[in-house]
Parts: structure tokens; sequence; C-alpha cells
């Protein structure tokens, strides 16, 4: 017994002397994420491959749901137990952690890389607060997309990408006669809410969009607009399956790369899913944006690092900052996630031709934010729940849901 007793405390000293050279040596990140689907996690693979080449020790805290993944990280915040790093979108979303003081600023790597440079000036400001850089951009993904099977269409005898709205819904009939779901529907309040964006986009127009979302206007155009979109999306309703409530957006993705349903509103993403499955856009599905689009709404992921007192952590940090803007990274980050790279310097051939329109209209300017990047996040959740309950009521008119929907900028 004496003997054994000796052999366990031998083997904790040990363990405990080689802890501290090992945190020091070792630069280590847990990293929260939501991206769990068959792309989002192929694409964070890249990461954490490069970070792990690079000499790090990668954990993976992934968590379904992006909902789900900020509450469990806002619970590890207040137990003072938070993660290396936490994927966030950029902008608004992270004022309060940076005036609470629980970010650590990346500004010395920002510096170094010379991001100021090589990112458009849009995101740049983005992922800074109060003069400093405190987020490492990974991808933008452009969310007025609609993606569809290209089979489908065929079998419907829909030969060309609807043009404006009106086409839109003689396509979808088209494919309801042919016996093809038109619509595969993620019946989730941040989907909806996506939908209900780039419907408003069409109707309103890029400053349009800008004057609601930004300056919070409510005129008689802007009520008009609304409406407007209200009523296109209260009319997608006739086209969507029982089933679609709760449904995932991969999952609904895969109704369309299967040729169960024709069509699928998503942000670029959804690309991922059809990479992973073998499709070719062009060949196997199209891409188009929205009926009567002047462009695109646009949202961009980035990491957050926390402040946290590990050495080993902190140098974690560092590298993940570094390792996620790096050129190469960015390229098949995006190549497997189904986004655009955020720097403007990377080899942009081997991106795909739905990649390539969303390049040429960020590079044009034609884009507006995600609701998520310029309201506060009470705000921004209102609005999900308001398109949800509209979705979820027939019985109640545009007027009203008008209405209730400036309320939430009151």
């Amino acid at each position: 017994m004496k003997n054994r007793m000796k052999l366990l405390l031998v083997g904790a000293a040990l363990v405990a002397a080689s802890t501290p050279t090992y945190a020091e040596d070792k630069p280590q990140a847990e990293v929260m994420t939501s991206w769990t689907s068959g792309s989002e996690a192929a694409a964070l693979g890249v990461i954490s491959q490069e970070f792990e080449k690079r000499g790090g020790v990668w954990k993976d805290s992934s968590i379904a749901g992006f909902g789900a993944a900020d509450a469990a990280f806002q619970n590890r915040l207040v137990a003072g137990d938070p993660p290396a790093a936490k994927q966030a979108v950029i902008g608004l979303a992270n004022t309060d952690f940076v005036n609470q003081g629980l970010l650590n600023s990346i500004d010395d790597v920002a510096k170094a890389g010379k991001w100021a440079e090589v990112l458009p000036k849009s995101i740049y400001d983005l992922i800074s607060y109060n003069g400093k850089v405190y987020l490492s951009p990974s991808d933008a993904h452009g969310e007025s997309w609609v993606f569809y099977s290209k089979d489908a269409f065929a079998k419907a005898g829909v030969s060309d990408e609807p043009k404006n709205w009106d086409e839109f819904f003689t396509a979808l009939d088209k494919l309801k006669a042919a016996g093809v779901l038109p619509v595969a529907w993620g019946g989730q309040s941040w989907q909806e809410s996506k939908v209900f964006n780039m419907i408003l986009l069409t109707q309103v127009g890029i400053d349009g969009f800008l004057k609601i979302y930004a300056d919070k206007e409510k005129s008689d155009a802007s009520t008009e607009g609304v409406k407007k979109t209200l009523d296109i999306l209260g009319k997608l309703r006739g086209y969507v399956d029982e089933g679609a409530a709760g449904r995932n957006w991969n999952d609904a993705t895969a109704m369309v790369i299967t040729g169960k349903a024709g069509v699928q509103f998503m942000g670029d993403w959804a690309k991922g899913e059809f990479v992973a499955a073998g499709k070719q856009p062009g060949k196997d599905y199209g891409c188009m944006l929205a009926p009567q689009s002047p462009g695109m709404v646009y949202v961009a992921d980035s990491f957050s690092f926390p402040k946290i007192a590990d050495a080993a952590s902190q140098k974690g940090q560092t590298l993940l900052a570094e390792v996620a803007m790096d050129p190469a990274v960015q390229v098949e980050f995006s190549l497997k996630k189904g986004s655009v790279p955020m720097r403007t310097d990377v080899d942009k051939s081997k991106l795909d031709i739905c990649a390539q329109k969303g390049l040429e209209l960020m590079s044009a300017g034609k884009i507006v934010p995600d609701q998520a990047l310029i309201l506060s996040p009470q705000q921004a959740g209102a609005l999900n729940d308001f398109v949800d309950e509209f979705w979820t009521n027939p019985s109640e008119d545009s007027a009203s849901g008008a209405e209730k929907f400036f309320a939430i900028f009151e």
C-alpha cells in the first residue's frame, strides 16, 4: 500500500511539474462557435488544423444554434470561466462586452498584420471599438440568395431564373403542379427574419433599407415598403410544408440538394452543404438574388477574445487572430463554408460563380448590413420575434404588421 501511495504521489508530482512548462510552451485555445453543420465544421477545421500546425493546442466547444451558443457563452462569462475565443458577428452586438471590459483588444496583432490596409473600411470599422480592434474577421456572407435545384426546375418546366416576384410565384406554382415542394422552409425566427430582410431590400432599395434600419425612419414610403414586404412574405406560406416549423437551415438545404424541394431562401453558407454533397453551382444547383433585388444583405463572422488569466490561452488568442486572418486560410475557409474572404488581397481564382457574384456586389458597394450589425441585440431579437409572430399568424394583415415592425425602434 505504501509503495502504491508513493507511486501516486510521484505521478501527481510529475503532472504538476510538467503542466506549467506545457502551458508556457504551447498556445492553447478553447474555441466556442455555433458551426456544427457539415460545411461549417469543415471550415472550422481549416482554422483549427492551421492553428495546430503552428504549435497550438485546440479545444472545440461548438454548440448547435447561434442563440444556444451565445447563451452558453454568457453563462461562462458570468461564471468567470470564459473560453479563449468565441465566434461573433461583427458590429454592435459586441459593444456591451467591450465597454464592460470583458474582451481583450487585439490591436497589436491588427497593426502588425496591417489589417486596415487589407480589409474593406466598413468591415474594419465594425471590428473596432473605441479606436481599437477587438475582433478577428473570418468571412462574410451574402444573405439575399435563393438557391434552387436544377433538376426540380427542369421537372417543373422552369427554364429561366425568375426576374420579378410575379415570375417567381409562377415558378413556385409550376413546382407544386409537378409534385415538388416549392420552398424548403427553415421555420426558425432567425431564418424567417433573413427572408423578411431580403424581400424588404427588393421593395425599398438600398437607400430605403438603410433609412429604415440605420436612421429608424418611418416615412410613408418606408411604411408602404414594409407592408408590401409582409404581403409577399405572407404569400410564401402557401408553398411550404407542414413540417417546416423548427427546421434547421441545413436540413432545408438538404431538401434542395436531393430535389425534394425547389428553392431555399438562405445566406450563401448554404453553398457549403452543396459542396459537401459533391454538387456544383451552375450544374446541379443555381444561385440567384431574391427577385428584383438591387443588392445584397451581408453579415460577417469573426472571433472575439474574452479576458482570461491563463498565459497559454492568451498566447492562443494571439495565434488564433493571426491564423483567422491568414490569406490562404481565408480562401480555404470560404471554400468550405460557402462564404467570401474578408481580405481584399486574397487569390479569388478559386471562388465559385456564386461567390464571384457576391464579390461583384461588395466591390460595387451594392450591399446593406444585416440587422445584427447595426441594431442593438435587443432590437435584433425583437425583429426575429416580430417576423416569427407574423409568419405563424396568417390572419394578421400587413398594415397592422407594419405598425408592429416600426414599434421595435421606439
